[in-house]
């Protein structure tokens, strides 16, 4: 099963949402829904260099899929599913507030 780390009020993770939803291959993981959840997620970020880039850039990292092997990354292609098309009105999914 792959795990998608993620949050609703992110329009990257709602367009994956609506793409899994349904598809047992998939373990949607609101991370703001659960301590528990949030840290796994911040154990995955500090750890894993796929993140390296988003924390440079200010960006959180979210959605982030793990392969059933462990594997991490940010792409949703990475997993068969469509990459999100931002339109210029998309709420923002950076720490500081700058395009999503």
């Amino acid at each position: 099963m792959i795990k998608i780390y993620g949050m609703p009020t992110c329009p990257y993770c709602a367009f994956v949402d609506e793409q899994v939803k349904g598809d047992k291959r998939f373990k949607v993981i609101d991370i703001g829904a659960d301590v528990h959840y949030m840290s796994a997620f911040m154990h995955l970020r500090d750890n894993s260099p796929v993140f390296d880039h988003s924390k440079a850039i200010g960006d959180i990292g979210i959605p982030a899929f793990v392969l059933e092997d462990g594997t991490v990354t940010l792409k949703p292609e990475d997993v068969g599913l469509k990459e999100y098309n931002p339109s210029s009105d998309a709420p923002s999914c950076s720490i500081d507030g700058k395009g999503c």
